[in-house]
């Protein structure tokens, strides 16, 4: 009894954290700030709060050099990753730039074929099928007549996969590290603060390259900016990894798409996003192929999109 009460508690708190990740998009479109800059204050706003969290907890433990250097890796992807992302968001809307950052399941398990030697299975290749005929489903299977925006829109929400598999693998490399060199691991809480603030150094610098202006406009573009970062980088992060270890694989994959699916039925609910049968097919059959492919990928690492 007391094993089934730990399930439910963990199945609602990874519905919760799915489902608050899912509006991740739509906050970064009504905080009405350039990309670049939404996405420096989610990074810098973030990993303040994770600062808090570790201090709270008394849970800070000293990293070596080595550990504090592997802590760039993540800082550049995840920096690379809202760059695209915040774009993408901008140029074809919350749900499908949300549905094609979910394309990190693909890369991760390519990465780890080119780095750890692992193979490619046929529900890895069916997946691949899937998700491409989910895609031509949504996109009208008319690539060439959709906009030149729209169509860069689409290959920024696929790079963003890439750049967030890339983040997942140089978080992974980094708590490897500080367990290597401490004999211990370093709180993902600290390690994620790092890479937060890293991003937010690496954001800010864009920025000024781009000549942007990092001031927020009024108290309503703050109030998003600091909703985004709080439920993304603070609680949604707290309730997944508090489920995860209690919940069979499969279950796991299956609940965080419930990510891009929030994020889409957001689109449609509250930016009248016009959307037609065969789309919706189309997203049913892509959300099929990411979960297939990628419940190998999430029995190694908990992956978190957006």
């Amino acid at each position: 009894m007391q094993q089934t009460r730990g399930e439910h508690g963990a199945l609602l708190w990874m519905l919760t954290g799915a489902a608050l990740i899912g509006t991740n998009a739509l906050m970064v479109r009504f905080a009405e700030t350039p990309p670049t800059v939404s996405a420096f204050y989610r990074m810098l706003f973030g990993g303040l709060l994770l600062l808090l969290l570790v201090a709270a907890q008394r849970d800070w433990r000293p990293l070596p050099g080595r550990v504090w250097l592997w802590t760039l890796v993540p800082a550049a992807a995840f920096a690379g990753d809202l760059w695209l992302w915040h774009r993408s968001i901008l140029l074809v809307g919350p749900g499908l730039a949300t549905l094609l950052a979910n394309a990190q399941v693909f890369f991760m398990a390519l990465a780890g074929v080119v780095f750890y030697r692992e193979r490619i299975g046929p529900r890895f290749l069916a997946g691949i099928v899937l998700a491409f005929f989910g895609l031509w489903l949504l996109l009208g299977g008319e690539w060439d007549s959709l906009p030149p925006e729209y169509r860069w829109g689409v290959w920024l929400g696929l790079a963003t996969g890439v750049c967030y598999a890339g983040y997942n693998l140089g978080l992974k490399r980094t708590q490897h590290e500080a367990h290597r060199t401490t004999g211990g691991t370093a709180p993902i809480a600290q390690v994620l603060a790092l890479a937060s603030l890293g991003s937010a150094l690496l954001l800010g610098l864009a920025g000024t390259a781009e000549g942007v202006s990092f001031a927020i406009p009024d108290a309503r573009a703050l109030g998003w900016l600091l909703l985004l970062a709080g439920l993304r980088h603070c609680l949604s992060w707290v309730l997944i990894s508090r489920a995860m270890p209690h919940l069979r694989v499969a279950v796991v994959g299956l609940l965080l798409l419930l990510q891009p699916v929030i994020a889409f039925l957001l689109d449609v609910a509250l930016l009248d996003r016009v959307t037609t049968s065969r789309e919706w097919l189309g997203l049913g059959f892509t959300l099929a192929g990411i979960f297939l492919a990628g419940l190998r990928s999430r029995a190694r690492l908990p992956l978190q999109s957006g």
